[in-house]
């Protein structure tokens, strides 16, 4: 299924649906971001999905990260809850999302990079790199957040 973002746009459709979703700052002994690059709408992004009835939140980021790039992780902390209401995700079913997204970090404790139905290429990238990157701006804030080690209050937004 196929998405376009609408980020602080005035002619956005309006939102139908709120799901509750996670992504996860995973960073390996090095440094490098794990990463990737998502089918439905092209751009690089921190793995996550949508949070399913049945498992906690930190389950939701184990098994999403897992699903989409291979790797396990365990949960270390909080990046921020982002809740953006000028943050809206249209789907060609005609769902439109408000963004509810909590971000995490995380460390990878084994697996193997693999891409999946939702990851066309999975990469741990130098932070330094990320520029490079075609990453959406709501991503890109998660990303900051979650590689700014003097940050220690969640962001909530």
């Amino acid at each position: 299924m196929t998405r376009i973002d609408h980020y602080n746009d005035p002619t956005a459709p309006q939102a139908n649906s709120v799901v509750p979703s996670v992504t996860a700052v995973v960073c390996d002994d090095t440094g490098r971001l794990l990463l990737i690059h998502k089918t439905d709408n092209d751009l690089w992004a921190l793995p996550g999905g949508g949070h399913d009835i049945g498992e906690s939140v930190g389950d939701t980021v184990v098994r999403e990260v897992a699903e989409e790039t291979g790797i396990a992780v365990q949960v270390d902390s909080i990046v921020g809850i982002y809740t953006n209401p000028h943050h809206v995700i249209a789907y060609d079913d005609g769902e439109v999302r408000q963004q509810f997204s909590i971000c995490f970090r995380a460390h990878p404790t084994g697996g193997a990079l693999r891409t999946s139905s939702e990851s066309k290429e999975v990469r741990w990238i130098n932070p330094a790199d990320l520029g490079s990157l075609d990453i959406h701006p709501s991503m890109r804030l998660r990303i900051e957040h979650g590689l700014d080690e003097s940050r220690h209050e969640p962001y909530i937004g």
